[in-house]
């Protein structure tokens, strides 16, 4: 609670949702009452002009009708106001009302009211100005010293300075080197105009100059002024202050001397007559506005200061007098005399708060309360003191959290529709001929107690495409129940890694401790029927692919575990069953009819992936339901490493490429800003020289940079195509590693975390760098073959590799020393060399070159093991023979 406050006097709100800003706030007697009390003009953005007579108020008690003197709606919206002695033949005061294009003095008039409504005020207009250009600020004074009237000077937005002898239109420049127009005003005493250019300094031009100089029509025109007839318009003097103004104002102390005060963004500015400067500020706070008056002391000044915290700070001349709270952060203040009380603040907000307070202080009236003193009992404070410490212990036995889990909140369960969709919702397909079908999904989010923002994320694998992926509920009360419903298909034409969806629902519990909610998160996994990306058709015979699946139980009839897609006659096998994706490639399944194998084959090595994990989850549900809990699935075959390279290289080969059309893009559009700044420079010439074919080679540049633009983006796609393909590739030899060395559940989590880390591939983060850094971690802790290799420090810092050739042989090094009897595990105990569970040893980490020549000559030998093995076991299958032995 602060002890200075800006005490309100008056207040009101404005409208509703208008707009305000600095000119639009002006205090003056406008209606000429001769009392010496001020009235407080408003114009808004949306053309409402209301002049304002307060009143005081008691505390708590709002703004009179009787306060507001007059409010007209002018249909333009108002940039400025100002009153002075705009109309000739009177001294009287008018208000001049700036629009965008078009300026307005009125007379402001009240006649005695005969009932106690009280006065009628009305506004007349005097005469008005339809500009050419479009306005941004006006100022007015004694232009050129003249006696009992005032001129007015418009600045519009592109630099042009409009002087007006009041009913008459005098001359018009424009200021030189002008880019946006600033805050501008004129100085009485030194007769010149003060402005602060783009170029961030204040610069001052002399009336008479402009008066004298030669008439300017068009802008371009300044320029044609250095070498033609009639003066040039030049700058008096100029102060560079390396900010932008947000305001300038002048207050004089004496009629000898004045002071001209900027505000800037960071800084408070005082300047003299010629532009020296007298002092500065730095400011703490961000400004808004600022109003300077001359100060009791002689000789110095107070400025009023607001910023964008809230303040209305008082500086005298640079030191801090006076900090008050506002209710609301100012655009504009001005300082008045209202009904014989001197000195009463004005602030306007943006949004409409005009108040006007008085500095003053508020007393604490906080006392302390009496301390009831009385005698403690240290017997009971230690029988106490046990309870709590036993109830803490308890506490602790139980858990940090609840024995509650967090479910209990919230439930949610998905439901995927066992049929597509009557109507396919599938838009912006990309998958040629095919009819793409969609399926719908259901998620059901049921709570228990009272939940605030809930919210719901659904995520699938790409190319697959949900209709709506957020969705908010709010659950008021106890067991609501809501269900959303949206449709999933296939866009594109590959392969997606995965058919499996995560819906993910976050929310914030309130508390007796925290009403603001504790947040939390749940997430249910469901999984796509295969069918919403493949079709039955005809096996293949042929295939460049092939991987054989042993089991320990007697084969399954495909037709029962695939009833979706029989589509053979009855004189076809019935244990092979051919499928087809959506614009994509074909996979056959083979059953033995005399052995317990399966095969898999497919003219692409990642389409494998997606048959031989269904195959799998559906044999393991095939014996759950039969009760058989011992079936067992291996993998005898080689590993099929050198197809895993091949896309690891494709896809590595488009991130390069990638890069280099990145970096050639930027050096064509270097080369483009390069002849635009050229040409603009032989447009802007006095005397144009030849453009000499730049403007054919601007075109030229110009194709170029969009055809690269294409080419980044057509390159990026298929490099979302190359990862997914790499991602279903990957799941692939992760499965065929854990069937191979018959891994648990919890190393093949770990080789899930090595291979794959992201859920996004970018230029910053790459796949392979990723991967390389895992796998070489644990080639260097529970893979490792001495302590020497666990010694060895990890590179913090990830970068793209120049080639893959590292990966593929610490790839290979992995399934080696997994041969050799080396085993997954994340604890420090597994981290301790093996020499003695690996029999004969692991290869190394090469770390020189004879040792990389021998790992290399290692993994050609095992290469070749591997594709002997595959062309044992890639038999024709026209008898099903292959399979069988």
């Amino acid at each position: 609670m602060s002890l200075f406050k800006a005490r309100d006097w008056w207040s009101t709100v404005l409208g509703e949702k208008e707009e305000f800003d600095q000119g639009c706030l002006c205090l003056a007697d406008v209606d000429n009452s001769g009392n010496g009390q001020d009235k407080i003009i408003v114009g808004s953005f949306m053309g409402y002009l209301r002049i304002f007579n307060p009143h005081p108020m008691k505390m708590g008690d709002s703004a009179q009708p009787e306060d507001l003197l007059l409010e007209v709606h002018l249909r333009e919206p108002i940039l400025q106001v100002e009153v002075g002695k705009f109309v000739s033949g009177t001294e009287m005061l008018h208000l001049a009302v700036l629009h965008p294009r078009k300026l307005c003095v009125y007379a402001v008039s009240g006649t005695l009211g005969n009932v106690e409504h009280g006065n009628q005020y009305q506004v007349t207009l005097m005469y008005e100005h339809h500009l050419q250009r479009t306005a941004c600020s006006m100022t007015y004074g004694p232009f050129g010293g003249v006696k009992g009237r005032d001129l007015i000077c418009i600045q519009s937005v592109d630099g042009m300075l409009m002087v007006f002898e009041q009913e008459s239109f005098a001359f018009g420049r424009f200021l030189p080197g002008f880019l946006l127009p600033g805050p501008l005003v004129y100085s009485p005493r030194t007769d010149s105009f003060i402005t602060v250019s783009s170029c961030r300094q204040v610069e001052s031009y002399k009336y008479q100059v402009l008066a004298f100089a030669t008439d300017a029509d068009k802008k371009q025109e300044t320029e044609q002024q250095k070498l033609g007839s009639g003066k040039r318009l030049i700058v008096d003097w100029t102060l560079n202050i390396g900010e932008q103004a947000l305001d300038i104002c002048i207050v004089s102390f004496s009629p000898s001397a004045s002071s001209l005060f900027v505000l800037g963004e960071r800084n408070l500015f005082c300047l003299k007559d010629n532009g020296q400067i007298r002092f500065m500020k730095k400011l703490d706070c961000s400004p808004s506005c600022f109003l300077p008056y001359c100060s009791v002391s002689e000789g110095t000044i107070n400025t009023l200061i607001g910023n964008h915290s809230s303040m209305l700070q008082i500086y005298q001349d640079v030191t801090l007098k006076w900090a008050t709270q506002l209710p609301h952060v100012p655009v504009a203040v001005r300082v008045g005399s209202f009904h014989d009380l001197k000195g009463v603040v004005v602030t306007l907000s943006d949004e409409g708060h005009l108040q006007c307070s008085y500095l003053g202080t508020d007393p604490s009236l906080f006392q302390a309360p009496i301390i009831e003193s009385r005698e403690l009992n240290y017997d009971e404070l230690d029988v106490e003191m046990k309870e709590l410490q036993k109830i803490i212990k308890d506490f602790k036995s139980q858990g940090v959290w609840p024995t509650t889990e967090r479910e209990d909140d919230l439930e949610v369960s998905v439901t995927v529709s066992p049929n597509f969709d009557s109507v396919s919702q599938a838009i912006d397909v990309e998958l040629g001929t095919d009819l793409v079908p969609s399926i719908t999904v259901k998620v059901t989010l049921q709570n228990r107690v009272v939940l605030q923002k809930a919210k719901l994320s659904v995520y699938v694998q790409p190319p697959l495409v949900l209709t709506c992926d957020q969705f908010t509920f709010e659950f008021m009360e106890p067991e609501m129940t809501s269900t959303v419903a949206f449709s999933v298909y296939l866009r594109r034409s590959y392969t997606p890694s995965e058919l499996e969806g995560n819906a993910i629902v976050s929310y914030t519990r309130p508390t007796d401790r925290n009403p603001d909610g504790i947040p939390r998160v749940i997430q249910c996994k469901f999984r796509l029927p295969l069918k919403l990306v493949c079709l039955p058709d005809q096996p293949s015979k042929t295939a460049s692919h092939k991987l054989t699946i042993d089991t320990n139980k007697s084969p399954v009839s495909l037709l029962s575990l695939f009833p979706g897609f029989a589509n053979q006659s009855e004189d076809d096998q019935v244990n092979v069953l051919g499928f087809r994706f959506l614009g994509g490639s074909r996979v056959t399944l083979l059953a033995s009819k005399t052995s317990q194998r399966y095969r898999i084959q497919s003219e692409e090595f990642e389409d494998l992936w997606l048959i031989t994990s269904e195959l799998i989850l559906r044999l393991k549900e095939h014996f759950e339901k039969q009760g058989t809990k011992d079936f067992a699935c291996s993998f005898s075959g080689s590993l099929p490493l050198q197809e895993y390279f091949e896309l690891i290289d494709h896809h590595f080969e488009l991130r390069i490429n990638g890069e280099k059309l990145e970096e050639l893009l930027s050096e064509r559009a270097v080369q483009f800003r390069a002849i635009q700044r050229r040409l603009l420079t032989r447009f802007k010439d006095k005397t144009p020289a030849p453009l000499q074919h730049l403007d054919t080679l601007l075109d030229g540049t110009y194709k170029q940079v969009i055809a690269l633009a294409d080419t980044i983006e057509e390159n990026q796609d298929n490099l979302l195509q190359s990862f997914a393909r790499l991602k279903s590739a990957t799941h692939l030899v992760i499965l065929l590693i854990g069937l191979w060395q018959k891994l648990s559940a919890e190393q093949i989590a770990i080789l899930e975390a090595a291979f794959l880390p992201l859920q996004e591939d970018t230029q910053e983060l790459g796949w392979e760098e990723t991967v390389d850094a895992a796998i070489a971690h644990l080639l260097k802790t529970c893979l490792s073959k001495s302590s020497k290799e666990q010694a060895l420090n990890l590179s913090s810092q990830l970068s793209m590799p120049k080639d893959t050739s590292r990966l593929k042989k610490r790839i290979t090094l992995l399934c080696d020393r997994l041969a050799k009897g080396g085993r997954l595990c994340l604890s420090t105990d597994a981290a301790a060399p093996q020499t003695m569970v690996m029999p004969g040893g692991c290869t190394p980490i090469p770390e020189s070159d004879q040792e990389e020549k021998s790992v290399e000559q290692d993994s050609t030998e095992l290469f070749t093991n591997h594709r002997l093995l595959l062309e044992e076991t890639a038999r024709p299958v026209s008898a099903l023979q292959g399979v069988s032995e």
